[in-house]
């Protein structure tokens, strides 16, 4: 089992010819991933040969997946033209898609996001989000699928290397599904969400959450916690050292007076009964115990 992302997962790339959508394109096919086309309307009917792959390109997300059965997209746009993709795979009532893009304006993720309540069924990961990987099944996204194998850890992050290095250091224990939701301001699905998933997947027994200043959110997800979640969450805030009024690494990562401060929030998360790590590395060995115990 997973969440969001599994074997029936049939992925198709919009930005499939650009040089990002060509490289994690090829990664996703190595790592297992079922991409069936791509989009690019400058070049709709042609084919691309990635990792030994000949795939259709379409002129649209809904061309593509008429044809070939597509239910994620995964974004690689530059950042100006995020918007318009994200509308048209909404339009085309994907069922997940995956942005991948930086730097996307606010205020254009904000109405695309709006649209998709609007419209329904498209579940949005992202933007600014490394994506989503099930071990040793599919991967949408740019997550290395090397470092890790499948196993009962369900991983849901706000920070691309910071999924990576906890996925590497519970290598020895496994991974359900990993989910980078980006760190932006205005993100599509959020912790909540995720845990939502997990704690209704019954091959996830335990759970990592990944946060990092800036916001609310993690002390929502410490309350949702509180109420929801039956299973182990083991959590671990980055930014204890950040320095006030100043954005660190992600356009949503900025602290001012006490709101959303790594303290803060880790005050949150451990009275929902919520194991708080101080580094990456002494997380994953909470988590080790807990599954040792399980």
């Amino acid at each position: 089992m997973s969440i969001f992302l599994d074997g029936n997962s049939r992925i198709i790339v919009q930005g499939i010819t650009g040089n990002e959508g060509r490289e994690h394109t090829a990664r996703m096919l190595a790592a297992g991933a079922d991409v069936v086309g791509g989009t690019n309307p400058r070049k709709a009917g042609q084919t691309i040969t990635l990792h030994g792959t000949e795939l259709p390109v379409f002129g649209t997300v809904a061309e593509g997946m008429a044809e070939t059965g597509a239910n994620v997209s995964v974004i690689f746009v530059p950042a100006r033209f995020v918007r318009d993709a994200m509308f048209e795979a909404i339009d085309a009532q994907i069922p997940l898609a995956v942005v991948i893009t930086e730097g996307t304006p606010v205020r254009d993720s904000a109405e695309a996001l709006a649209h998709a309540r609007k419209v329904g069924g498209t579940r949005i990961i992202g933007p600014n989000c490394p994506g989503i990987i099930t071990p040793g099944v599919s991967l949408a996204g740019i997550i290395p699928a090397n470092i890790t194998g499948p196993g009962p850890v369900g991983l849901i992050s706000k920070s691309g290397t910071l999924t990576y290095q906890m996925m590497f250091e519970l290598a020895d224990v496994g991974i359900s599904t990993a989910l980078g939701i980006g760190g932006d301001p205005i993100i599509g699905t959020a912790y909540i969400d995720a845990l939502t998933a997990f704690e209704a997947d019954p091959d996830t027994k335990a759970i990592i959450m990944i946060g990092e200043i800036g916001g609310d959110a993690e002390e929502r997800a410490a309350e949702f916690i509180r109420e929801n979640v039956s299973k182990p969450v083991v959590g671990y805030v980055a930014g204890f050292t950040a320095p006030e009024g100043k954005t660190m690494g992600h356009a949503g990562a900025i602290v001012t007076g006490s709101v959303g401060t790594a303290q803060a929030k880790k005050q949150a998360l451990e009275a929902a009964g919520v194991r708080v790590g101080t580094t990456p590395t002494e997380t994953a060995d909470i988590m080790r115990e807990i599954v040792a115990g399980l």
